[in-house]
């Protein structure tokens, strides 16, 4: 029995995202000739085309994220691979404003090569464009890793603040500036008793042994440095929490924003469970919880595993925060 319920393994992406582009056309135009979704939808007041992509396999994002009050417009990539640069040059000539288009880059290698050609491509044509680098991973810190600090699930919320700004009419220079902070004040931490089920073999990326969680694993699967024994979800957590407002030092009154997201084989039962668990720790540490998402929103294909994301926030960004917002995975 295949892994996957598919035609062929080529053909999972793009059968994915036809069959997206047209569960939300109300939402979204799929241009498969470049490879890119963009909104049907978006404020009249931007100033600012904003764009991201990154691999599949980590649905909702970012597809799920293109509509008005988010993303102008999405480049997928095969799983877990980067777009090619040429899909982000059309999306960002498609979805460029006045002032031209933000790029919203999880820090990848492959990405970030990408993104960056696609820039280069743009800045010939005369349009102005700029990158906000996503780096929320706490588990890659680490002065041994060359590339830096992963890109995870601080995404999702650095793409629904910027959404909400970009739609107040804020220029490109103001709007990557924003960004640049969110994400210095955004950090992420991932763990897995199992790992995704690989499409090409069928077969786990990893094993772990019976009792044992990855404690950092990475979104495509890259292995933690760190094995932790399961146990109790309240200590998993409060371990979690606490190295992660250790990174972010939130001041007294400075209130947090919380993701608790699945990373696609955890049940909803769990993650509400896991959540009440966080805003516990966040009570006894004084550390006020001002919004919060629970659910799947960067899964890693089938991985058994979440991860918890906090950002610091101040009245400015939770009114970006709290703006309108109209995708297929995100509503308000």
């Amino acid at each position: 029995m295949a892994a996957y319920f598919e035609n062929s393994t080529d053909d999972l992406v793009p059968n994915a995202l036809a069959g997206f582009a047209r569960a939300h056309a109300d939402l979204v135009v799929h241009d498969v000739e470049n490879g890119y979704l963009a909104a049907r939808h978006t404020a009249p007041s931007r100033r600012v085309g904003l764009l991201s992509g990154g691999g599949s396999g980590h649905e909702p994002m970012h597809a799920g994220f293109v509509g008005a009050g988010m993303l102008d417009a999405a480049c997928p990539g095969r799983v877990f691979a980067s777009p090619h640069n040429r899909q982000v040059y059309q999306a960002s000539l498609a979805v460029a404003r006045a002032e031209g288009v933000l790029h919203i880059v999880k820090n990848y290698t492959g990405d970030r090569i990408n993104f960056g050609i696609a820039a280069e491509r743009l800045a010939h044509r005369s349009i102005p464009c700029a990158r906000v680098l996503v780096d929320d991973d706490l588990a890659s810190d680490s002065e041994d890793i060359a590339a830096g600090r992963r890109g995870t699930g601080g995404t999702v919320l650095l793409e629904k603040i910027l959404g909400g700004a970009a739609d107040t009419g804020l220029g490109l220079d103001e709007l990557a500036g924003l960004g640049t902070a969110l994400a210095a004040r955004c950090r992420t931490l991932s763990v897995a008793s199992a790992a995704h089920t690989a499409p090409t073999t069928g077969r786990p990326a990893f094993e772990l042994a019976a009792g044992e969680l990855d404690y950092g694993v990475g979104i495509h699967g890259e292995r933690a440095d760190r094995i932790r024994k399961e146990g109790p979800v309240s200590a998993l957590v409060r371990e979690m929490t606490d190295a992660l407002l250790a990174a972010v030092r939130p001041g007294p009154e400075e209130p947090v924003v919380a993701l608790v997201n699945g990373l696609g084989a955890v049940t909803p039962l769990e993650l509400y469970g896991i959540f009440g668990e966080l805003g516990q720790v966040l009570d006894d540490r004084g550390v006020r919880l001002a919004r919060h998402l629970v659910g799947d929103y960067v899964t890693a294909l089938d991985m058994r595993g979440f991860s918890l994301t906090l950002l610091v926030a101040d009245s400015r960004t939770l009114g970006y925060y709290d703006a309108p917002v109209r995708t297929a995975a995100l509503r308000w």
